[in-house]
């Protein structure tokens, strides 16, 4: 990188991920290299195993991008997502996994069934006369409740979401934060 100079490296973070990587970074990454401590051995060995590495991550992001594209296709196709792609806070992946763990809805009885099935209903652990705290049960999909998680976490964060003016309204109650976002998953399991 040092030999290329700044501005080869720049050219190819421009043709490789433009909008992440600038002059900045390429100046950036030419100074790091300068002043490498690089003892020049084995570096046909290092320069190997660089070009290996990033031919794997070419690889994998080139399949990635083909398991993208195939999702996408079968969400298109899939007639029972209505519901599912109106919700602002549900992106692809989330639509995608909720209509995988959640299959066929009209099997449930109701939304507090799904929310079970989900893993995002509430257990408390006891014995005898001890009574342990209410806890998630996590007896369902992880895949579906980090979704749901992250979905949560976005429409906190996002203006005008109704997910969102509820978190605010049980926090502004006195509910801890962590609770408060629990719940807007459970509502969220509940809209899906």
């Amino acid at each position: 990188m040092a030999a290329a100079g700044v501005d080869a490296v720049a050219a190819l973070l421009a043709a490789v991920a433009a909008q992440r990587y600038g002059a900045e970074t390429a100046t950036r990454l030419v100074e790091l290299a300068s002043t490498s401590v690089s003892s020049g051995v084995a570096r046909g060995v290092r320069e190997a195993s660089l070009r290996i590495a990033v031919a794997q991550y070419g690889e994998v992001a080139t399949h990635l991008a083909g398991v993208e594209r195939e999702l996408a296709g079968l969400l298109a196709h899939d007639g029972g997502l209505g519901g599912l792609r109106s919700v602002p806070e549900f992106g692809p992946q989330t639509v995608a996994v909720l209509r995988a763990e959640l299959g066929d809805v009209g099997r449930f009885q109701g939304t507090e069934q799904a929310i079970a099935y989900l893993g995002l209903d509430l257990r408390v652990r006891q014995s005898g006369k001890w009574r342990g705290q209410e806890k998630l049960s996590k007896r369902g999909s992880g895949a579906a409740r980090k979704l749901l998680y992250l979905a949560a976490l976005r429409s906190v964060r996002r203006g005008g979401s109704e997910f969102g003016a509820y978190y605010r309204h049980l926090v502004g109650q006195g509910v801890a934060k962590m609770s408060a976002l629990m719940a807007v998953m459970r509502k969220m399991a509940g809209v899906a």
